[in-house]
């Protein structure tokens, strides 16, 4: 559940964002984002400081660092190590599996998000698509993606990566996924994994009879 602004949670005072003393310092990657995304919210992104997410979580600029390089990465969660993992989904596909329907699978994967974090994602992905000053960065991230995927496209084709279907390949997919992410944003009920198989299957089938 989503702690509203004058709500206090993990010790927290998120008028304030100063941590109430006598309970314990927040040292989970989880809490730490969720204390930032708040912050975040309330006073933007450019105007939140790493010293302000540390003296929120009450934890020194030592710990923070320890699991971001950048107030920038705090948004983007554990995104290396779902990268990694989601390399590992695509090469388990079996070969016999079309190239996409594999893709499909392991973006449905990548995308997994348990109902009582979904709040939390949401604002991660409103901060990633929607803030300025997080867009170079976010190209970065975005790039490791796409190569993700046109190194699978590859080995599948057994052609180079940076040969022009893996790499297109991967900029579609890319493009879809931004689509349903900004779709989900703005529509109320809607489902990011519903979305994502929508468009992902869309796509397998091809959209000539769709746009005729």
């Amino acid at each position: 559940m989503v702690a509203t602004a004058g709500n206090s949670t993990n010790g927290t005072d998120r008028s304030s964002g100063l941590r109430r003393a006598g309970r314990r310092p927040v040292t989970s990657r989880s809490e730490i984002e969720h204390i930032a995304l708040e912050l975040f919210t309330d006073r933007g992104f450019e105007h939140t400081t790493v010293d302000d997410v540390a003296h929120a979580a009450g934890i020194g600029r030592r710990t923070f660092f320890r699991y971001y390089a950048s107030k920038n990465d705090v948004a983007w969660g554990a995104f290396d190590e779902q990268l990694h993992s989601m390399r590992a989904v695509l090469a388990a596909q079996p070969s016999d599996l079309g190239v996409l329907e594999g893709i499909r699978r392991a973006v449905l994967e990548f995308n997994h998000v348990e109902p009582a974090e979904q709040p939390w994602h949401r604002r991660r992905l409103q901060l990633i698509l929607r803030t300025p000053a997080l867009q170079a960065h976010s190209t970065l991230r975005y790039a490791a993606w796409r190569q993700v995927v046109a190194d699978h496209v590859a080995a599948r084709r057994g052609e180079p990566a940076s040969s022009l279907v893996p790499q297109s390949v991967g900029h579609a997919c890319l493009g879809v996924c931004l689509a349903a992410y900004e779709h989900w944003l703005s529509a109320d009920g809607a489902e990011l994994a519903d979305l994502l198989d929508g468009v992902f299957r869309s796509l397998e089938r091809g959209w000539a009879a769709e746009l005729a």
